[in-house]
């Protein structure tokens, strides 16, 4: 992942799933009110075409297996590529898999609700907390700048796993399935800022310059010539992490203000206190009688 492209595109990647998250949860909320909603971990796509109802675990299946693909085989000789950086970022991958064909075979054996969806809850905060495992004890050498971009993404990916794991345990909390879209959103925004702001050399920090690694061009990393380079440099990263939070916010809080999606809440009926609804044999419901204030 030590590319542009391996951080642009999975950042990409985890930018739209959260948004569509943010979405989808905001809409469930919206439709069903408070008294009926539930946080999921994946959201039917919206298609006449029932075999598209799947469609975010379709893709987050294939988006894994091509990912892991790439990480352990080195194109276009086509040989294995076993280092243990390669197979730490292709075991992030596995992990994704895994929980994407457990949601699969839950939902497909209509089972995705119950202990089951709470299983699958538990494997989605699964894939964060191994993230997370995986990034903190990271073969690669993340030492300077570099090192500091990756231990601000360990503080996104710690928010997705809390959240995640939050919303497994209140999973009719609006909120905490929020805070959990807007961390998977924050994610992926953040994969992106990385593979600009040290894989463009334009974009490199003033007093810092692109060092390459190997012959490969693609791969650099980024050296600061100075100490004060290095401090403005590290500044400037604390900058962009908290102006992607507010960006994320932002869109957050837009969607959840947002007033087209339709507000109806469902509510349970009671019975009244003879124990019989209207239509049970030949009992009369008791009438309501709703008091009228005077006007003066």
């Amino acid at each position: 992942m030590g590319t542009f492209l391996g951080h642009f595109l999975p950042g990409l990647a985890f930018a739209i799933l959260g948004v569509w998250h943010t979405v989808s949860t905001v809409r469930a909320y919206k439709l069903r009110g408070a008294s009926g909603f539930r946080s999921a971990t994946w959201f039917p796509f919206p298609s006449p075409l029932r075999g598209l109802r799947r469609l975010e675990l379709y893709l987050l299946l294939s988006f894994s297996a091509l990912a892991m693909v790439d990480q352990l085989v080195d194109l276009p000789i086509l040989a294995l590529c076993l280092q243990p950086d390669s197979l730490e970022h292709a075991t992030m991958y596995l992990h994704l898999a895994v929980y994407a064909s457990a949601a699969l075979a839950a939902d497909a054996s209509g089972r995705r609700n119950g202990g089951v969806g709470d299983v699958v809850a538990a494997l989605a905060a699964s894939v964060f907390g191994q993230e997370l495992f995986l990034l903190r004890f990271h073969s690669a050498d993340h030492a300077g700048l570099e090192g500091h971009y990756h231990w601000l993404l360990q503080l996104a990916v710690a928010g997705s796993l809390v959240a995640t794991a939050a919303s497994a345990v209140l999973p009719r909390s609006f909120a905490v399935a929020v805070v959990r879209s807007a961390s998977v959103l924050l994610q992926g925004l953040w994969f992106v800022v990385m593979g600009f702001a040290l894989w463009v050399p334009a974009l490199v920090p003033s007093g810092c310059h692109a060092v390459e690694q190997g012959s490969a061009a693609t791969r650099s990393a980024v050296a600061c010539a100075t100490e004060e380079a290095a401090r403005r440099a590290v500044v400037m990263a604390n900058l962009q992490f908290s102006w992607a939070l507010a960006a994320v916010w932002v869109v957050t809080a837009y969607l959840c203000l947002r007033v087209d999606f339709g507000c109806l809440e469902y509510v349970q009926l009671q019975a009244p206190p003879g124990g019989a609804l209207a239509g049970d044999g030949d009992v009369t419901p008791p009438k309501i009688v709703f008091p009228v204030e005077e006007q003066v």
